[in-house]
This record gives C-alpha cells, structure tokens and sequence, in this order.
C-alpha cells in the first residue's frame, strides 16, 4: 500500500494503492501496451474547517466502501483504484484549485466535499471539464440535476424536509419556521420547505443566521415570538452546541414543536434536557438498518478504531459508484455516466436508486428520537421512512 505524502492526512490512508490479487483480462492503458493501468480517483474533501467532522466521517465510510465494494483487492477488473485526497479546509477556491490541478494531470473521476456552496463549484468543473464528478454529504438541492457530469452519494435537503414533513400530518394551513444558517446549505433548506411542505399548503417562513455569528440568544427569541406551529432547525458545524443552548435557555422547546435532523455521534449530548423534547428526521445512524452492507462497513470501522456516523454512508456509497463507472465503464467519463443512470443497488441505507433523469439519490429516511442512556443519550429508530415518501421531483 503506497502513501502519497502530497495529501497525507493524519488519520486517514491518502493514497489506496494496491496491486492486483489475482488473474483478470488486461486492460489497454492507452499507451500501446498490455499493463493493466491503474484508475486515478481524487477526493476533495474538508480534513480541516468547520465541517472537518463530516469529511472524517466520509473518508472513513468511503475507505469501507472500497474494501466491501472490491472485496479487499482495492481493485476493479485487475486495475488498481489510485485514492488521493485533498482537504478543501472549507474553501471553494481551494477546492477548484484542486480540482484544477488533478484535472490537468489527466485524471477523469473526482469525488467528496461536503460543503453545498463547494459542490456547486466543482460541479462547473465537471462540467466544463467533461471529467466524472460524485458530490458528497453537500445536501443542496440544487447539485441535483446541476449537468450531466455531476452525481451525489448522499440525500439532498428535499428528502431531509420531506422527512420533516412525516411529523405534523396535514402542513395545510399550518406555519413553518425554518431556522438556518445564511449559506448555501441553509438556503436550500428554505427552499426545500417552501416547495414540500408550503406546497401541500403551510405557510413557511425562514429566519436566517450568519454563518460567522456566535450569540443566538436573538434568534431564539425571535422564535418564540414567532410561535409556529413547528420549527425545522437545519444547522451543520462548530456552532451547533451553542446555537442549541440559546434555544434551550430562551424556552423555545416549551413554547413551540421542534424538528430537526439529528447530526453526528459527537451532537448526541449538544441538545441537553430538551432531547426528548426534539422530532428528529434522520439521514442515518449506526443501528437504522440491519443488512449486508451495514454490517460490513461497521465492522470495517470498528477494525480500524471508530464508529458508523452520520456522512460514514456517503463515503461508502461514493466507493460503490466509483467501482460501478469504473467496471461498466473503464477510462471513457460518458460510459462512466451510462454506468450510473438508473443504477439500483444495496447499500448502508437499503436500495439505493441513482435516478437516470438528474441523478437524485431516491433513498430511505428515518424517525428517529434520542432516549438517556445512563448520563448520555443515544439514537433509537422510531420508523423507516419509504424512499417513495420523500422522493424529490424531477430537476429540471
């Protein structure tokens, strides 16, 4: 196993490199010769910043995903899958530089990030580039049919807010304050919910924070002012441990429903006495599912000193697609976007299906509460949410 020390992390393997285990086919290199060429894949993604939890997170489901979807070898018909990793540190200019700099070496396959305003970004990289781009936990919906070149491995906000939507029945006729942060992620989220839940009939409003702010006592109070009949938090970062306190000491959980989703391992006590006060939506945690996949990357992870978190599935499921365009479609990008159309397959969340019209994830969710566990709390599966039940429309 080779280690690229250009992008050595201090956690994570930068560079999977390892040599064939057994007799496949030779694949033209495109030289003229008979070795078979290994597949360059980049992953851009944030090791650092604000978000860097999530993009340890992806890169640990990610390695799992490579391991179950290659079974061990780290190859693909005989063809070594070459991992480096680039941290974004948050950074869009940094992440288009990187972009940049692997696209001119020749490379054709970029994964990660999740930073929506980042996606984007790489997204008209791809585009322009002609080169495969897999986004990662970036939860916009606008990289959802954003061009041809761009897919996701995650849910988008649509199927986060249609979630949100399963926990106060009929929205018509009801308020809905959405609570974000002012950022691509946040945006989205409003208009997630203007679209699903204002258009079964509630009437939805936003009230947007700075992404630099640190006193959310104002805006916790501006809530109970409010007084909607529910409030549907979208927040993501550093800042979630404080921003949950302001609405615990302003009394927001005893004056109004709250929902949102339920972020990473290390947030499971950032809510504190008004835990069980919270609806959860859930993207995915260690015990929502019980299949081959799921068990796999757990043990995966637990081998190698950590534990199934929030993004781990994002990672995950970027292997899987990386090894389907790489098997179905070998160096050419249109025959790698052929492999990923309408593909349906098992992964850590259930059957996934790559929507073939713009490349939506249609995915399960789940409900999901947090019960005291001694002087912690942990997540227990309320139910499983269809993937027909939270399936966005169609991008256009």
């Amino acid at each position: 196993m080779r280690v690229s020390k250009k992008y050595l992390a201090p956690a994570l393997i930068a560079t999977v490199a390892l040599t064939l285990a057994g007799c496949a086919p030779a694949v033209d290199s495109g030289s003229g010769g008979d070795d078979l060429a290994p597949v360059d894949v980049s992953v851009i993604t944030s090791q650092t910043g604000p978000l860097a939890a999530y993009g340890e997170a992806y890169l640990a489901g990610f390695d799992a995903g490579l391991d179950y979807a290659t079974d061990g070898t780290g190859t693909v018909d005989g063809r070594e899958l070459n991992i480096t990793i680039t941290d974004d540190a948050g950074d869009a200019d940094k992440a288009v530089t990187a972009a940049k700099d692997v696209i001119g070496q020749g490379q054709k396959i970029i994964v990660g990030t999740v930073s929506s305003g980042i996606a984007l970004a790489l997204a008209e990289q791809a585009e322009q580039n002609k080169v495969l781009y897999i986004s990662g936990p970036a939860a916009a919906d606008g990289i959802t049919g954003v061009n041809d070149y761009t897919f996701r491995s995650g849910r988008q906000s649509f199927q986060d807010v249609a979630t949100a939507g399963t926990f106060i029945g009929d929205p018509a006729g009801k308020s809905v304050l959405v609570f974000a942060q002012d950022t691509a992620f946040g945006q989205g989220n409003v208009a997630a919910a203007t679209a699903v839940l204002g258009g079964q009939g509630a009437d939805v409003t936003s009230l947007l924070v700075p992404e630099d702010a640190t006193e959310f006592t104002p805006f916790a109070q501006q809530i109970v002012d409010a007084q909607p009949d529910l409030v549907f938090v979208a927040w993501a970062g550093a800042t979630s441990g404080a921003m949950w306190e302001a609405l615990s000491q302003q009394g927001v959980f005893d004056s109004v429903p709250v929902a949102t989703g339920l972020g990473d391992v290390s947030t499971y006590g950032a809510y504190g006495a008004a835990s069980d006060q919270i609806s959860f939506l859930n993207h995915y945690f260690g015990g929502a599912t019980d299949n081959d996949a799921n068990a796999a990357m757990v043990s995966y992870l637990e081998a190698e000193g950590k534990q199934a978190d929030l993004f781990s599935p994002d990672g995950f499921v970027a292997a899987q697609m990386v090894v389907q365009a790489v098997r179905e479609g070998g160096d050419d990008v249109d025959a790698m976007i052929a492999a990923l159309e309408g593909w349906t397959f098992d992964s850590v969340k259930g059957s996934i299906t790559v929507r073939a019209e713009d490349h939506a994830m249609i995915q399960p969710m789940f409900q999901v509460s947090l019960v005291a566990d001694g002087d912690s709390w942990i997540p227990e599966l309320v139910t499983a949410v269809d993937a027909d039940a939270v399936t966005p429309p169609v991008a256009e």
